[in-house]
């Protein structure tokens, strides 16, 4: 395990020292409006004002991200919460040290099946429009069952990546309905800007991502909306700026001015006034590329949850700086740890404990910001444990919180392969 010797003076780093530090930092990213923060911080010249350049680079999956920082050709990157804790524990077909300093917020994701099984879903089971997330799961679990018993395939759902919030969530919601994710159905990878296509052509048959795809998915008619990561994980982080280890120790000021400018731009963006300007910035081509208005209304967790024009409200459906939306909790990482060992992708060990928990860097964001900086309070601590099924996540014995699932992967030895 690679640990980091970046104290609270990192920015009173000699000048010397700071003028042999990188200053312009290429960083890469998904077409996800959970780009926000690190958007904004290069377009309206946060960066510029801690004196630092980000040179954006748009991508198309996670795996080209993880590889391209690992190969030196990113400095900085947009990545999933569980990339670095996957990197840290070694798994995935390659993976370097990677650490986190900063979330990029919460919020972002859902749910969407193909219409016609969401229609198979209601003339079974009579599921309500506004059912919840349980429900949703359970009446999938119905139609599932009246599949098999035709003799038909199971649905084919994608996720975004195997080391992501998107697979465990989809997972855990999944098995919060009773179905295995590894019998019942089949999980397969699609990036997320292809997903909403994927749908429409009937290569999947729904899909857990990022916004804004499910609601282009819901407004074409092809998608149903069934739940989001609100429903799920509450106030889990989605997103993260991670960069390799041995980068931060040799930049650590540049590290801490990004930090600044980072903290700055999330608190621009959680603004309500700036939504507009936001929206008009995020959905230029060499961004996200998708229409302003969906942009706009997913900023106010208005949803469009099909054709029909079923809508939901989802107050704080992105939170980009409050309730310590920015600060990478250790707690976090341990339950994404969790349910890697629940899917069969690591084994239980306290090494892996140790390495899991130093995916997530809150000495490198209070370096920058002092140490009372984006500290959940008590309240918020205790909501950020909270799952949709009502249990809560304890650390101090994972392996008992795993055997805890009645839905499992029995294979809770294996390491795992990454296939994205």
């Amino acid at each position: 395990m690679m640990t980091l010797s970046i104290g609270r003076d990192a920015l009173k780093t000699p000048a010397t020292v700071r003028d042999r530090e990188q200053k312009t930092l290429r960083a890469g990213f998904i077409p996800l409006m959970d780009a926000s923060i690190l958007i904004v911080a290069a377009e309206l010249g946060f960066a510029d004002q801690e004196g630092l350049t980000l040179d954006l680079v748009r991508d198309v999956s996670w795996a080209n991200v993880r590889d391209r920082l690992a190969f030196r050709q990113f400095d900085i990157a947009h990545m999933l919460s569980p990339m670095p804790v996957a990197s840290m524990l070694g798994l995935g077909s390659n993976p370097s040290p990677t650490v986190a300093p900063f979330s990029l917020g919460r919020g972002g994701n859902a749910i969407t099946l193909s219409a016609r099984i969401f229609e198979h879903m209601q003339a079974l089971t009579g599921l309500a429009d506004d059912a919840g997330a349980l429900a949703t799961a359970e009446a999938l679990a119905a139609v599932l069952a009246d599949r098999k018993a035709r003799g038909e395939m199971p649905p084919t759902l994608g996720m975004t990546y195997p080391f992501s919030s998107h697979n465990y969530e989809f997972r855990y919601w999944l098995a919060a309905g009773g179905i295995d994710p590894d019998r019942d159905v089949k999980l397969v990878v699609v990036p997320p800007p292809l997903t909403s296509d994927a749908l429409a052509a009937g290569a999947i048959d729904g899909f857990c991502v990022g916004a804004p795809w499910n609601m282009i998915a819901s407004e074409r008619g092809t998608g149903r909306i069934v739940a989001a990561k609100q429903d799920i994980w509450p106030l889990a982080p989605e997103k993260v700026i991670g960069m390799r280890p041995e980068w931060a120790e040799a930049n650590a000021g540049t590290v801490s001015r990004l930090i600044v400018a980072l903290d700055r731009a999330a608190r621009w963006c959680d603004d309500p006034a700036h939504r507009d300007d936001l929206a008009e910035i995020l959905s230029a081509p060499r961004f996200i590329a998708a229409p302003r208005d969906i942009i706009r209304r997913v900023l106010d967790g208005e949803f469009s949850l099909d054709a029909r024009g079923t809508k939901r409200h989802i107050p704080d459906y992105f939170l980009f700086h409050r309730g310590a939306a920015n600060y990478p909790r250790p707690n976090q990482a341990l339950w994404i740890y969790s349910q890697m060992m629940r899917w069969g992708q690591a084994p239980f060990g306290e090494a892996h404990v140790a390495e899991a928990t130093a995916a997530f860097r809150p000495d490198l964001y209070t370096a920058a910001l002092g140490p009372e900086a984006g500290l959940p309070g008590p309240e918020e601590a205790a909501a950020l444990d909270t799952f949709m099924d009502g249990r809560r996540f304890d650390p101090s014995d994972l392996a008992a919180y795993v055997a805890g699932f009645p839905v499992r992967s029995p294979a809770l030895a294996g390491m795992g392969t990454d296939e994205g």
